[in-house]
């Protein structure tokens, strides 16, 4: 078999619409939020008839937004600094042989609405790690006593990376009371998202640089700084607006 065709069943609506700034992983940015919309036909009720009981699902999609230059068979992980190799099949880089990404997500509900013959169906959900407009080509339930392994080993990512401190200015953090950032749970999704250093791993400190990243509607901007007593860096929210 040389080739093989997927079809979507799904396309993915998300608080994320460029790939900057995005998690590296699901699950680290809990008030990320999401809706899955299952496309013709898959959108047929029957398609999702249990999942209610289902807590969280594995979601397989396309990285859609992957530059079409080929691949490497090694790759720069973030977790080595961006100028170490790793093999890319030791990786999770999104650059591979075949665009395909698993992310497990809490799953929040299930919508269903019916209209004269047609059907929506939406799934809810968050943690996640996906870009607006992802391709969905299968979603499975998540099976605690199957796929839970806690003796599991990774020798490359023995504990989550460490988290950044994030200031928001008195102006950013006031933006984040309006009731449109409110109903979104801005600011603590700010603060996830940041605290989880988006800047490449390769750049070093530079505190006249400024940052950017857009969430939901939003424009986000942002400098590292050094804390002049422990001289450890942390991030300070400058600015949001359309």
């Amino acid at each position: 078999m040389d080739k093989l065709t997927l079809t979507p069943i799904a396309i993915i609506h998300s608080c994320f619409t460029e790939k900057f700034g995005i998690p590296r992983q699901p699950g680290v940015v809990s008030h990320a939020k999401a809706a899955i919309e299952l496309l013709p036909p898959y959108n047929d009720p029957a398609t999702i008839e249990g999942l209610e009981g289902v807590s969280h699902i594995w979601v397989q999609f396309l990285f859609h937004a992957n530059r079409i230059d080929g691949w490497k068979a090694k790759v720069k992980p973030p977790r080595l600094g961006g100028n170490k190799s790793m093999g890319v099949f030791a990786t999770r880089s999104p650059v591979r042989p075949n665009p395909l990404g698993l992310s497990v997500v809490t799953l929040d509900s299930v919508v269903v609405n019916e209209k004269k013959g047609c059907a929506s169906v939406v799934l809810n959900i968050s943690g996640h790690d996906f870009l607006n407009g992802t391709p969905v080509v299968d979603i499975k339930p998540y099976v605690p006593y199957a796929d839970c392994l806690p003796e599991a080993v990774n020798a490359f990512a023995t504990a989550p990376p460490e988290k950044m401190d994030v200031q928001l200015l008195p102006a950013v953090q006031s933006f984040c009371q309006q009731p449109a950032a409110l109903a979104l749970n801005l600011q603590p999704l700010i603060e996830q998202i940041l605290a989880q250093n988006p800047r490449p791993a390769y750049q070093k400190n530079d505190p006249q640089r400024y940052y950017g990243m857009r969430i939901h509607q939003w424009n986000v901007r942002w400098r590292y700084k050094l804390c002049p007593d422990s001289g450890r860096e942390f991030i300070v929210v400058e600015s949001i607006g359309a």
